[in-house]
Order: C-alpha cells, then sequence, then structure tokens
C-alpha cells in the first residue's frame, strides 16, 4: 500500500507509487560515490543487473525515460538522420519534440493498430538518401514502443519484432526500444526479457513505473553504445553524484516487484470487465494486455473525470472521450471494486 494512505483510488498512472518501506530502508542503507567519476558501486550494481537481465553487454543509469530515449537518439543518429515510429508513440507525443531539438532528426510516422505497427507498414517509411538525388532525409533508426502506452497497454508479439528486426538489418537500420513497461510485456506475452529485445541495438527500461521505485530508467546496449551515449547523458545533464540512493531503489524493484506484476494485469482486467457494457462507456478489451484501461465515453471525458474524482477515483482524460485507467501495487481487489461500482452508479444518472 502508498506510504501515505489515501482514501482515494489512484488510478491516473503507475508513476503514482511510492517507494514502500523495505525499499525506503534499501536506499537508506546504500554504498556510495559519485557517478560521474564512475565509482558509485550501487549505480554499477544496477547498471550490470539490468544489462544481464535483458542480454545487453552494458547499462546506463539515467533520470527518467524521456532523457533515456533522448540519449539513444542522439547516440545512434546523426543530425538530419531520419526516425521511424509509431504516430502516437511516447516519443512523438510526449517528449517534447526532443527527437528534433536535440538529435536535429525529421520523424516519419506510421499508422498502428492500437499502438502497435505492422511491419510492412515500417519498411513503406523507410527512406534513404542514397537514390534520391539526396531529396530524402536518411532513415537510420527505427523506434517502437512495448508496452505501447496510447495502444492501451497492448504488446507487441514476438513473431512481429523479428520481422521489423529483419527489415532493420536489410535497411541498414538501428533499432531503439522505449521498454518504459517492458516487464508489463513480458509478463502478458510469457517471453522473457531477453528474447524480447533480441532484435534491438538499444533498449530502454524504466523503473518508476510499475515497479515501484521512485526516479529512474536504465539504458542498455553494446558496450560502444553505452560509452557514446554517457557522453551524450553529460551533455544532457544526466550526471549524478551519489546516485546509488537512487539506484538502491531500482535494484530492490528488480528483486521484489517483477513477479508481482501480473497482480496488476489481473486487476485491470477485472476492472475492465465491469465496466465495459455500462450505459455510455466502452472497452476495446482485446487491447486490455497489461496493467491499462482505456474507456470510451459518449459524453464528455473531462466531465466523466470529474464525477469520479468527487467519488474518490481519480484518472486521466485523453482527449474528449477517452478515459485512461492503470492499476499498479497500490491498488487492491478491494479498491478494484470499489472503483468499478462508482462507474456502475455514475453510468446509472
Amino acid at each position: 500500500m502508498a506510504a501515505i494512505p489515501s482514501s482515494q483510488i489512484d488510478l491516473r498512472s503507475d508513476t503514482v507509487t511510492q517507494p514502500c518501506r523495505g525499499m525506503r530502508e534499501a536506499m537508506a542503507r546504500a554504498e556510495v560515490g559519485d557517478d560521474v567519476n564512475g565509482d558509485d558501486p550501487t549505480v554499477i550494481r544496477l547498471q550490470d543487473e539490468v544489462a544481464s537481465l535483458l542480454g545487453m553487454e552494458a547499462g546506463l543509469f539515467v533520470p527518467s525515460g524521456t532523457m533515456s530515449n533522448a540519449v539513444a537518439v542522439r547516440t545512434h543518429t546523426q543530425p538530419g538522420d531520419e526516425i521511424i515510429a509509431e504516430e502516437h508513440s511516447h516519443l512523438y507525443v510526449y517528449e517534447g519534440g526532443g527527437y528534433a531539438a536535440l538529435s536535429g532528426c525529421s520523424i516519419a510516422l506510421v499508422q498502428g493498430k492500437y499502438g502497435l505497427v505492422d511491419p510492412a507498414e515500417v519498411k513503406k517509411r523507410i527512406r534513404k538518401s542514397e537514390g534520391s538525388q539526396s531529396h530524402f532525409p536518411n532513415a537510420s533508426l527505427i523506434c517502437l514502443e512495448n508496452t505501447s502506452n496510447r495502444g492501451g497497454g497492448t504488446c507487441y508479439r514476438l513473431e512481429t519484432l523479428n520481422e521489423i528486426g529483419d527489415i532493420a538489418r536489410e535497411s541498414d537500420c538501428r533499432m531503439h526500444l522505449d521498454g518504459a513497461r517492458l516487464f508489463n510485456a513480458v509478463v502478458a506475452s510469457g517471453n522473457s526479457a531477453s528474447e524480447l529485445v533480441a532484435m534491438f541495438d538499444s533498449v530502454s527500461v524504466c523503473l518508476s513505473k510499475g515497479l515501484g521505485a521512485p526516479v529512474g530508467s536504465v539504458l542498455v546496449g553494446s558496450k560502444p553504445f553505452i560509452e557514446e551515449a554517457h557522453r551524450w547523458r553529460k551533455m544532457f545533464g544526466g550526471g549524478m553524484r551519489q546516485s546509488g540512493i537512487l539506484a538502491a531503489a531500482g535494484l530492490y524493484a528488480l528483486n521484489h516487484n517483477l513477479d508481482r506484476l501480473k497482480d496488476d494485469h489481473n486487476r485491470a482486467r477485472k476492472l475492465a470487465e465491469s465496466i465495459q457494457g455500462l450505459n455510455g462507456l466502452h472497452i476495446s478489451m482485446d487491447t486490455v494486455e497489461s496493467n491499462m484501461v482505456y474507456v470510451q465515453t459518449e459524453e464528455s471525458a473531462d466531465k466523466w473525470k470529474k464525477q469520479l474524482e468527487e467519488h474518490g477515483v481519480l484518472c486521466f482524460a485523453l482527449g474528449e472521450n477517452t478515459l485512461r485507467l492503470l492499476t499498479h501495487l497500490h491498488i487492491d481487489e478491494e479498491q478494484v471494486e470499489r472503483a468499478g461500482k462508482v462507474f456502475a452508479d455514475l453510468s446509472r444518472k
């Protein structure tokens, strides 16, 4: 449960989680050094553990998932290159145009289905300068997101990832994964983390979402890639000093909160089933694969959001007719039942 108890049911995001007592104790005991000088032992341990878990050579601890993606794009590309991403991806929608401002890249958007792209559509979007009389930019990086946030928490199938990986190699493109919720995809798919990222050149994993740490992401890839990424982290202002205090929270999360992600998924499914079919509400149940529930509303989503808040249920309104609900480690069975009842009561008004 939350470190600060609340009568509200906070379904806004899995980023609202607070460190539990065990995590706080691990942070207090953390052995630290100066990570800018490369000698914080807890940061080193976290980087190595995440890299090993994903079958990569090396890792880099960064303050946020947005910075992790920004560092990856800058490391993989040159100004004037083009990156390819799904049209509702976090990298495109929620990261302030960093790919353009920080890396000087244009972006080719692929229309997806529930946030997931078709390999054939990715192939169509790849443009190369060579052979175009210099009209085209040079597409050099394909960016995917797993799970897909705006897709409703949907997950890629391994066969699709492998097919896109083949296209990338044939087209001389590198691959980056925004794996902010990668371990939710692991639970949903039944594949290991290393299987789901084997075709990628770099992967960003967030520790402060379903895993429950307060801060931080880890970017992983080859040793040469991470060495170059370290330089860009410095220039982007991401170098931290005694950050082992934060890394200790990440290690605790990896050691205690991976297996319990399945509980979040089960509760999201239960919540979706209690809402689906209520008057004025609709859910595409096929998209409820992880810890997210996207609810389509006939009336204004903002109106629904305000009414829910008055009854102690917090969520986000995305657009005119969409509510987003996320389950996480502070949401239990009783709260799921209460939230479902609030939706049912409001739908009858």
